[in-house]
């Protein structure tokens, strides 16, 4: 599975459509919102809020088959079937309603244009937070002169109701429904998900605690990136940088050496940032650590957003304390967090704000095979640092996403070289 966003990825020249959907009104029932379902759709609509995902279909099916094949998935997923509006005194409001299919459109393709470009402008319109619904499917049939003939299918979501687990779900029970006559029963709700976590107790004193303390060694704000950004008075357009750090062999070489440490290898890559960090900035490795909350088998068939921001706090570089520290991070992020940030009008978010992800696709459910599958991310304008450490079969990747500015682009270009270097020099090590 391949990652990248939409400016990067690759999508043949061709015909594109999408198909319309709407919703049925009145609503069926009103549903809780999240903790960062409110954070997001609280920012109110803009372009880029949206992920996607790219996959082949077989050559010859008819729009007709996909559009039924698709309306069967959406069927499925409860949380493809909610919008979000703001009530008569402004509050967010999170509604269950019937969504039906109506034709397909065609967006034209401009002769020096790319179809990723188009593609792009139409899900920063329709994969709102506040559009109703606020997911699309894209279809992208290749001119006569392309190699591969098989048409792209394309599902785009706003991130409310959608993380990167949900849309291999997704691009999955697509694959099937085309080949069968339907899905099975319903999926989970993640609107059951939500309810479940606010009937969950206080998180325990100690947590709360710690939170407090992170907050406050940060002045009241979330990690920063450690190195200079520049003026970060409004958000730049963003830099994307997508590295082959280790390739299969080495990825078997670095798991050999986490095993031996005693730790995953999640542990051992932060060792290394957490040295890396240290020597350029003097500073520990401190940085948002989003953590995932299907903990239960019956999510792990659903559509929603599981993903909620923790912290990781790294200061001691060896393997053994940094796997304490995703303990600790673990724990952090595992408890209602809407009443602990209560105090601070929610997670106080700042310019160089960053993040640290770590995701073994090896975990995910399954890709379709052979479906030349891409996890495709907006294009947005940023004012912080997020790095994406994937693992799959052929190795480990990074992505990371900055502002674009001369600082930035030295500083975090130092950081990656470095980080790279590190992770290819622990492949190597001996313990």
């Amino acid at each position: 599975m391949r990652l990248t966003n939409v400016a990067q990825m690759q999508l043949p020249q061709g015909t594109l459509h999408s198909l319309g959907v709407r919703v049925v009104s009145p609503a069926l029932r009103s549903l809780p919102v999240s903790f960062d379902q409110r954070r997001h759709v609280g920012a109110g609509d803009r372009p880029g809020s949206w992920m996607a995902i790219s996959l082949r279909i077989p050559a010859g099916i008819r729009r007709e088959r996909l559009a039924k094949a698709w309306m069967s998935v959406v069927a499925r997923h409860g949380a493809l079937n909610t919008v979000f509006s703001r009530g008569p005194d402004g509050a967010l409001v999170l509604q269950e309603h019937r969504v039906d299919a109506t034709e397909w459109r065609r967006h034209p393709v401009a002769p020096g244009t790319a179809a990723r470009d188009v593609l792009r402008s139409v899900f920063d319109e329709a994969c709102t937070p506040f559009s109703r619904p606020s997911h699309l499917l894209a279809l992208l049939a290749p001119d006569a002169g392309e190699d591969d003939q098989r048409p792209v299918a394309i599902i785009g979501s706003d991130h409310a109701h959608v993380d990167m687990w949900s849309l291999l779900i997704l691009a999955r029970d697509l694959r099937e429904a085309l080949d069968s006559d339907g899905l099975a029963e319903p999926a989970a709700s993640f609107a059951d998900h939500s309810a479940a976590l606010e009937r969950m107790p206080p998180a325990p004193a100690a947590v709360i605690d710690r939170w407090h303390e992170i907050l406050a060694d940060g002045e009241g704000r979330m990690p920063r990136f450690p190195l200079p950004l520049g003026d970060l008075a409004q958000p730049r357009p963003e830099v994307v940088e997508v590295r082959d750090v280790l390739d299969g062999p080495q990825l078997a070489r670095f798991e050999g050496v986490a095993a031996e440490h005693g730790v995953r290898v999640t542990a051992l890559a932060l060792s290394v940032l957490t040295t890396v960090t240290r020597d350029l900035a003097g500073r520990p490795l401190r940085a948002v650590f989003p953590v995932h909350s299907r903990h239960e088998s019956r999510w792990y068939d659903s559509v929603g957003w599981f993903i909620t921001n923790s912290v990781i706090d790294c200061v001691d570089p060896d393997p053994a304390a940094c796997a304490r520290a995703v303990k600790e991070a673990l724990v952090l992020g595992s408890q209602p967090l809407a009443p602990i940030f209560a105090p601070y009008g929610g997670m106080p978010e700042t310019p160089g704000m960053f993040a640290v992800s770590w995701l073994d696709s090896r975990r995910l459910p399954p890709a379709p095979g052979d479906m030349s599958v891409q996890y495709v991310s907006a294009v947005i304008s940023t004012d912080g640092v997020m790095v994406w450490f994937i693992v799959n079969d052929e190795g480990l990747h990074l992505r990371c996403r900055y502002p674009d500015t001369q600082e930035a682009r030295a500083s975090v270009g130092r950081w990656l070289d470095e980080v790279e270097d590190g992770l290819r020099a622990a492949a190597d090590q001996e313990t």
